[in-house]
């Protein structure tokens, strides 16, 4: 087995939406880092898991980086294929895409001696680096739920639908109640010759837009979440009403404590006949399924719009601190106990990603500085200064930005008390782990 040593260097695993905002925060900041990607161009989920239907649900103006703007002919939601040539044009406009390599899947990661990394990758090389910065997304480790029986039809999950003709003619049945689902829910009732929409529990459904402009761009003053909450809910009364009226069962969460399906088509296509909801699935019994309500229907394919799970696995279990769909580290990506690891990207914020990470990507480089000058994790200062861990893997946006401003004025204080732990330490060194990575498979992409 071929081995390298990059002990100055950092790896960042992604070139994904993310990873790119990383990787450029790091060059400007003058970090040396090599990156690595397991596909063969820059995008991520835009490249390898989208509908060729797609566009994004969140504004243009919160999805693009703040210091560099989508086309001025983009419309307010852009399709899959403009956001790929966005992030194309991003990693080429900041000289970032000669310095990544792609077709490259990391296997393993896993501290060692003297605070360094080991990483092995698929063609059996390793390599040390000084730290690892995890980008590797989270639509790609797909989440199936567990049903009574066998389907014999065809069937497949939402991350592998690409266009409508998989639709076809056919009887459809979309499993669950996110964007995706709604998503190829309206497709599959302007192709499908039957389409069944199985919904388990009640979800708030937001329209993309309120008075002309979406919604995800409205800016909203400083406000209580409990007034917030009550605005929405009037706004959704006067441009949805109530769910009975689609046969949808009512929200049970309050209207932040779930991802919304922004998603008003479907409900046309409901009024429309073109498309019955379904309760949850009970079972399956060849090519019918039945529901819980006891009803049977005859099903030719099955889309599994049933979400994602968080996932990291070439990290030891130490290492993968997962409970449900967020991750338990301090400041977004770090833990209290190893220092050189960073995971970044597992939050979902309300709006965009690039209003987002390309703030925290700069703020990460201050991190990673300032490890540099202490022994002690920087999680670890940051637990010790009151930072709590997330409870959720959903974060409004201002929530974020307004934590990362806090966080930057900060950054003094927060060395002068690494310092403080130093003393009481005595030194600091991460703990080394067997190799205990879940075997990868062959064909799992890992961004």
């Amino acid at each position: 087995m071929k081995s390298e040593s990059f002990d100055n260097h950092y790896l960042i695993i992604g070139a994904g939406p993310v990873g790119l905002a990383v990787a450029k925060a790091f060059k400007e900041a003058r970090i040396p880092y090599q990156q690595v990607d397991a596909d063969d161009d820059v995008g991520g989920n835009w490249y390898h898991g989208t509908y060729k239907s797609a566009h994004i649900l969140s504004a243009r103006r919160v999805m693009e980086y703040p210091d560099f703007k989508m086309p001025e002919d983009y419309p307010d939601f852009p399709s899959s294929g403009q956001m790929l040539a966005y992030y194309r044009s991003y990693a080429a406009h900041y000289d970032l895409t000669e310095a990544i390599q792609f077709n490259t899947k990391v296997i393993h990661v896993n501290p060692i001696e003297d605070n360094l990394w080991e990483v092995i990758f698929s063609d059996n090389t390793t390599k040390t680096f000084k730290g690892v910065i995890v980008c590797n997304g989270h639509h790609w480790s797909k989440n199936f739920p567990k049903y009574e029986g066998e389907f014999t039809g065809d069937s497949f999950h939402s991350k592998d639908y690409k266009s409508s003709d998989q639709l076809k003619d056919k009887r459809v049945l979309v499993i669950g109640a996110g964007n995706s689902a709604f998503d190829i829910a309206s497709e599959s009732a302007r192709v499908s010759s039957k389409k069944f929409l199985s919904v388990r529990r009640g979800i708030w459904i937001f329209p993309k837009t309120f008075m002309g402009k979406p919604l995800a761009s409205l800016t909203v003053p400083p406000i209580p979440d409990w007034v917030r909450e009550r605005l929405i809910k009037v706004m959704l009364k006067l441009t949805i009403g109530s769910h009975k009226e689609y046969g949808l069962p009512k929200p049970e969460s309050k209207v932040f404590d779930r991802h919304p399906t922004v998603n008003t088509e479907t409900l046309m296509h409901v009024k429309h006949g073109r498309t019955i909801i379904k309760g949850a699935v009970k079972k399956f019994l060849g090519k019918q399924v039945e529901f819980q309500d006891g009803s049977i229907e005859d099903v030719d394919t099955i889309v599994y719009a049933t979400g994602f799970k968080t996932d990291f696995p070439f990290l030891p279990k130490e290492l993968c601190r997962v409970e449900k769909a967020h991750v338990k580290v301090y400041g977004f990506s770090m833990y209290d106990t190893y220092k050189g690891l960073y995971l970044v990207g597992w939050m979902q914020p309300r709006g965009g990603v690039g209003s987002l990470i390309a703030p925290y990507a700069d703020l990460l480089t201050r991190f990673v500085k300032l490890q540099d000058k202490v022994e002690c994790p920087v999680g670890l200062i940051l637990k010790e200064t009151g930072e709590p861990l997330p409870t959720s893997h959903l974060f409004g946006g201002a929530q974020v930005i307004k934590w990362i401003q806090k966080t930057e004025k900060r950054i003094n204080k927060l060395e002068k008390k690494g310092l403080e732990i130093d003393k009481k330490l005595n030194g600091f060194k991460n703990k080394s782990l067997a190799n205990s990575t879940k075997p990868l498979q062959e064909d799992m992409q890992v961004y």
